[in-house]
């Protein structure tokens, strides 16, 4: 499972304009942004179910992790999360 999160992400990356893979691990381990599989395990907690995309994405020059969720009622979720501290910032439900 943690290396199909991470092909997400890197799958993810033109979503931020041209960074490549490096940048984004690199940003990881300096501690600016959360990695993808914390940022999961929240959502699994609050929102049990089947991940069907993650993306990575800058709006405004702030880095979101965007996650489509089929939660276990079957709903399909979206959920945005800052992806420098992990906040949840929005929840949309798509019908």
């Amino acid at each position: 499972m943690k290396t199909i999160l991470a092909i997400l992400l890197l799958v993810s990356l033109p979503a931020l304009g041209g960074e490549d893979h490096d940048r984004i691990r690199r940003a990881v381990q300096a501690g600016e942004i959360l990695p993808l599989s914390r940022i999961l395990e929240q959502v699994d907690r609050d929102y049990p179910g089947e991940l069907i995309e993650a993306e990575l994405e800058d709006r405004h020059g702030h880095p979101i992790y965007e996650i489509k969720r089929l939660t276990r009622d079957g709903r399909l979720l979206k959920l945005y999360y800052d992806a420098a501290d992990g906040t949840r910032l929005k929840v949309k439900e798509k019908r």
